[in-house]
């Protein structure tokens, strides 16, 4: 008989329960508020609940992964504030971004602490599995820091090509949901094969969830999005929105396209219209609906050849279409 497995709403009730005990009222007390403002933000928690599924889809004691669950989350709230620093970003989750709360130098020293206390979590495992956890926890956030330095990149540039991009996107976003998976496996012990695919499934969600961020700041409904749609459009952003419409593009289209990104416009909402009227002409939106989808089946793809109960492995389905078909 297989085993009834926690439900994503009660991982996020026992992590998020979890995340409050820690103590992170330390001193200074300076350099400790920005931190507690952070993980104190009511966020999805998809990452270190990926951790705590995948644990507990092979019957082990998901508290055994809890450090690990908890080392994610910092990793990934660190990526945040020094994103939102580079970014100039004056929101995140609907309040102020740390460096705007407090100043850009207390939100750097706050990042990197909570990278340091990432690995101090992450360390926290049996000796047998460390070597293996950490080069993981390692090599992701390389990839991180990669995938970010590569969308500066893209600023600068005139042409990114599809593929740029992707690879970008895998690194600054994708592998830490692969990554999350991962860790989960190996502290559950699982198969070196099993581990892979769970890694495989993680990855292909992460590509699907940013491109789903990429439309939905176009075509998402502002009250459901929780913020004004075409941000991208506004700031000359190059999602695979607008790579794959300047791929499809005649001549003259990719020229009106590239003269709305290029320049500024008196009516901000004028210039949205414009371009989204293009992306429509060009199925953009259809497009990268069907790319997400193919995204989302390779995932399933590879959670099938997970060897373990079917009906054990039907919450983490459900959850991967869940997120491909959100409207925020």
């Amino acid at each position: 008989m297989a085993k009834q497995m926690y439900t994503f709403e009660e991982l996020y009730t026992i992590f998020s329960e979890e995340l409050k005990k820690q103590n992170f009222s330390k001193s200074p007390k300076e350099l400790y508020e920005p931190i507690i403002y952070t993980i104190s933000q009511s966020g999805k928690r998809l990452r270190p609940i990926f951790t705590l599924m995948a644990c507990d889809l092979f019957g082990c004691d998901i508290n055994k992964a809890m450090n690990q669950a908890i080392a994610i989350e910092l990793l990934h709230n660190f990526t945040l504030i020094h994103d939102d620093i580079m970014d100039e970003a004056p929101v995140r989750h609907g309040q102020e971004t740390v460096h705007m709360k407090w100043n850009q130098n207390l939100a750097i020293l706050a990042g990197d602490t909570m990278y340091a206390l990432a690995y101090k979590y992450a360390l926290n495992a049996e000796l047998n599995i460390l070597p293996t956890l950490m080069h993981t926890f390692n090599n992701t956030a390389l990839e991180a820091c990669e995938g970010q330095q590569m969308d500066i990149n893209f600023e600068k540039r005139e042409i990114v090509s599809l593929d740029e991009y992707l690879l970008m996107i895998k690194y600054k976003t994708a592998v830490l949901f692969g990554a999350s998976m991962h860790i989960g496996g190996i502290i559950a012990k699982a198969e070196d094969e099993d581990i892979e695919h769970l890694y495989q499934y993680g990855l292909n969600i992460g590509l699907a969830f940013q491109l789903k961020d990429d439309l939905l700041d176009l075509y998402g409904q502002t009250a459901n999005f929780g913020k004004k749609t075409g941000i991208d459009i506004i700031e000359g952003k190059k999602t695979f929105l607008y790579i794959k419409a300047l791929e499809l593009a005649d001549e003259e289209t990719r020229k009106q396209l590239t003269h709305h990104y290029r320049n500024a416009h008196p009516d901000r909402e004028q210039k949205i219209a414009d371009v989204k009227n293009i992306f429509d002409q060009l199925n953009i939106e259809d497009i990268t609906q069907k790319t997400i989808e193919d995204y989302l089946n390779n995932s399933l793809f590879h959670l099938e050849q997970v060897n373990r109960p079917k009906e054990n492995k039907l919450i983490l389905e459900n959850l991967a279409k869940k997120l491909m078909f959100r409207e925020k």
